[in-house]
């Protein structure tokens, strides 16, 4: 068995795959191999009383094209082919060449135009071959033969519906066949006997030829030869039952293939070239990421999506390619043999014969990870007991592998446990997870099957639910399961790492172009004219950590590096799913901030877009610097922030006199920030009740739960004026890898039975910095008096305990914040004093004050 439709298919979307696929089986194949091209017909039911197409047929389709590899087929009667004799011939005739029938249909003359009016480039089958002979009785049909090449490429113009006959009629099948030479040699020289004699007659069509003995050209071939024919076939026409029956009939396992999710083959494909395919075994490609498919019974629903989109948070797309595993094609389709994981996630009950096949699966060596959507599932020396009592609550998972440290997190129980593992079970299966209550349930275990490898994890917690999905309208839920998220996500990565899976994350994606953008039209001749007055002789700006070159429109010859980029100026087909100008306008309603764009989907840092710009910007403008991706994004103190897609990152320059309000207490700004994104928020109709808080000095919250977002800010002073860069990130869209902005909207849409709309992060981006811009304003007429009563009203920290210094310190209760912006503590029975934020990290969940080391 070459290989089936199902597994090849889920390979090929482009066209540069499947060509390279087909060049590369004819080279390989076409001495031991014959190849069918063929347009399947629509509408056709299944005939009875036909064969089913034969299980060593590897098949690939493309639209309603298909292309099959089958055994060769033994092709020697002339006797119903008229030679074409005009055709030119040469001692070489059937060296290293493929002799193939085609046959086309014929249609009317409207048609034919319509045809070659095509905006496809038509190729015309005498471009690549030589016509040796045609079918007495349906000129359609010809005998050809072209070179090895030749006829790749005729094969690969007929899949993308390009091939036409000499006349303008299509063709709908291709066969390569075995031609004997002494075969074609006697029926030239009878056919010039006849022409000798007499005028040469047409023979009448015998009537087998289109029923199921194959006519007689099999029949006596069949009797003379019979020794050959078991290593060559017979030549099927399209007038065979077997043939239309394999012409119309889809293989399953495609139609649950979705195409938007098959990836590329190389362009060389050269793992393919090097394979051993004449061995007529499984296509075995190097360097194809294996298939992870997911088994969710016989209704997937929404829960397929579901699992797939957990499993992608814990390894790359690139490495491994997920599929449904439809429930009418276990037993049917040889997944087993392409299948580096399976996951187990039925809702329904798992029957005797699927069980027996993935039974049959982990006894080659496969691996199974089977989740609690698929509680009964259990083999060997394992059982599964009902705890009712159990069912959807949130129970505390201990989950410890050998040699490894234990961890807890909280998880939904399925309401199933794992019977006690009897002495017999040891070494075959081990526990590697059990509930923390009193009768420590055994919830997760591990299981080896067979000789060759074969091993399971299956779990009754829902590792696969998101707190989202399975919290409904209880806040307390919510709440528990988001914090142990990340542990979610850890235990199932150390599952997929013991299952054989790589789950290192992917290189950070390639760095993008800057583009200027306006949020105002008006000012955009301006900001050109101050660019030029920046640039040198080669249009750079130069900055000790990101140069810039201006240019017009993008620059293919300009690679972008972490030290030099791009900036367009002129953006005409400036898209981005992420940002979009027009949104970002709407929302911004400032004098200033914000009104400049540099705006790249992918950066290091949107720190260093500004650095070498911020020193020089006129007063009347306002840069701001956003990205959707940053790849070395910062925290306070040196840290990393991680900055996925559906973060909002940007970085604000503001510049502030050094004797005004704010310049006198310039440790306000982080603050300042912080309480803008919530306000951004926080200030919208519907939205007033979204927990959001801000905690000193510079985070924002969920609640006091989880970080959702941080501030980042450097300061230069420069003459009598601070010159400085706020950077700020906060999780919008992105739920994982804690919790996220509409996270905390899909769940007050939950418990109150509202309709609030999700934001976007352009939204959200203008909104901060038109509220920052007015919380500067009031700060600087009324000082701290102006924004503290809008601060404390947001903040985590009003009549918490925690203790200076350490573990051990003394214990004191949070006051507020001081006329500088520092936290200000009160120890019982002395008086006040200020914490200052960069001699303290502030660990709210202990409520601890602990000095940085």
């Amino acid at each position: 068995m070459l290989i089936t439709l199902c597994y090849m298919y889920l390979w090929l979307r482009f066209r540069s795959s499947y060509a390279v696929l087909i060049r590369s089986c004819v080279h390989r194949l076409h001495r031991t191999n014959s190849f069918t091209f063929c347009t399947q017909r629509q509408g056709r039911k299944s005939l009875r009383g036909t064969q089913e197409p034969k299980e060593d047929k590897f098949s690939l389709k493309v639209g309603r094209k298909l292309f099959l590899i089958e055994g060769s087929q033994l092709f020697e009667d002339l006797n119903k082919w008229n030679l074409l004799l005009e055709s030119p011939r040469d001692s070489d005739l059937g060296k290293g060449q493929i002799t193939f029938i085609t046959e086309s249909v014929s249609l009317p003359s409207e048609t034919l135009s319509a045809s070659s009016n095509s905006s496809k480039k038509v190729q015309k089958l005498s471009e690549y071959c030589l016509l040796l002979a045609r079918y007495h009785e349906d000129p359609c049909k010809l005998l050809a033969e072209a070179s090895v090449e030749d006829f790749s490429e005729l094969g690969i113009a007929f899949m993308e519906d390009r091939l036409l006959m000499d006349n303008g009629s299509p063709l709908h099948k291709i066969t390569s066949v075995y031609l004997k030479e002494s075969a074609l040699k006697a029926q030239e020289t009878e056919e010039t006997n006849l022409r000798t004699s007499k005028s040469r007659t047409e023979p009448h069509l015998a009537p087998s030829v289109g029923q199921e003995n194959m006519g007689t050209a099999e029949s006596s071939a069949a009797t003379d030869k019979g020794e050959e024919l078991e290593a060559h076939r017979h030549l099927h026409l399209s007038s065979c039952h077997e043939c239309l029956e394999l012409e119309n009939r889809t293989i399953e396992s495609v139609r649950c293939a979705s195409e938007e999710n098959i990836p590329d083959l190389p362009e060389d494909f050269s793992s393919l070239e090097g394979s051993e395919l004449q061995n007529h075994g499984s296509l075995n490609v190097s360097g194809k990421p294996p298939n992870v498919l997911i088994y969710c019974g016989p209704e997937t629903g929404g829960q397929f999506q579901e699992i797939k989109s957990v499993l992608l948070q814990c390894f790359d797309s690139s490495r491994y390619v997920i599929y449904p595993l439809p429930d009418d094609q276990v037993l049917k389709a040889p997944w087993t043999d392409n299948c580096l994981l399976l996951v187990v996630a039925s809702d329904h009950p798992v029957s005797n014969h699927i069980e027996e096949q993935f039974l049959s699966y982990l006894s080659k060596g496969g691996k199974i990870l089977g989740l609690s959507s698929s509680s009964s599932f259990a083999f060997g020396s394992v059982s599964v007991t009902s705890k009712s009592q159990l069912q959807g609550s949130v129970q505390a998972l201990v989950f410890g592998r050998p040699n490894c440290d234990p961890v807890s997190l909280d998880l939904v129980a399925s309401g199933k446990v794992f019977a006690e593992l009897s002495s017999e079970a040891s070494p075959q299966v081990s526990g590697w997870g059990y509930l923390n209550n009193d009768d420590k349930d055994l919830i997760l275990v591990h299981q080896t099957y067979g000789d060759n490898g074969g091993e399971a994890v299956l779990c009754q917690v829902k590792l696969e639910a998101s707190p989202e999905s399975v919290s409904e309208d209880d806040t307390g839920t919510f709440e528990s399961l988001k914090k142990s998220n990340p542990l979610r996500y850890a235990v199932l990565t150390q599952i997929l790492i013991s299952l054989g899976l790589d789950c290192d994350l992917a290189s950070p994606p390639a760095l993008t172009p800057v583009y200027l953008l306006t949020a105002e039209q008006t000012c955009y001749d301006d900001v050109l004219h101050w660019l030029k007055t920046r640039t040198d002789s080669g249009g750079l700006i130069k900055s000790g950590k990101m140069s810039l070159k201006v240019c017009p429109s993008p620059q293919p010859d300009i690679d972008v590096s972490p030290t030099l980029s791009p900036l367009v100026t002129q953006p005409e087909s400036f898209t981005c799913e992420e940002f979009s100008v027009e949104r970002y306008s709407e929302s911004l309603c400032t004098d200033k901030l914000g009104k400049i764009v540099l705006f790249a989907e992918v950066t290091t840092t949107t720190f260093n877009l500004l650095e070498g710009l911020m020193f020089h910007e006129p007063k009347e403008m306002g840069l701001i610097a956003i990205a959707a991706h940053q790849t070395q994004g910062k925290g306070r103190g040196g840290n990393a922030w991680l900055s996925p897609k559906g973060c909002a990152l940007m970085t604000l320059h503001i510049s502030i006199p050094l004797l005004s309000e704010l310049g006198q207490r310039i440790a306000f700004v982080q603050h300042l920030m912080s309480l803008a994104v919530v306000e951004s928020v926080r200030s919208l109709p519907g939205y007033e009740d979204i927990d959001l808080r801000v905690k000193w000095p510079n985070d924002i919250y969920y609640g006091d739960l989880m970080k959702i977002g941080g501030v980042l800010v450097n300061s230069t002073l420069m003459g009598n004026t601070f010159h400085i860069l706020i950077g700020c990130g906060f999780n919008v869209s992105n739920s994982n890898p804690t919790v996220c902005i509409n996270d905390l909207i899909a769940q007050h849409n939950k418990t109150y039975k509202t309709n609030i709309e999700p934001l976007r992060v352009d939204t959200l981006i203008a909104r901060a910095v038109t509220a920052l811009e007015g919380l500067i304003k009031a700060f600087q007429s009324k000082g701290p008096d102006g924004v503290l009563p809008a601060y404390y009203k947001y903040w985590l920290h009003s009549g918490a305990k925690v203790r200076l210094g350490g573990d051990d310190g003394p214990l004191a209760w949070i006051i507020g914040v001081d006329d500088s912006g520092f936290l200000q503590v009160l120890q019982e029975g002395k008086e006040i004093v200020s914490v200052h934020p960069d001699g303290n990290s502030f660990d709210m969940l202990r409520n601890l004050i602990i000095p940085k080391k």
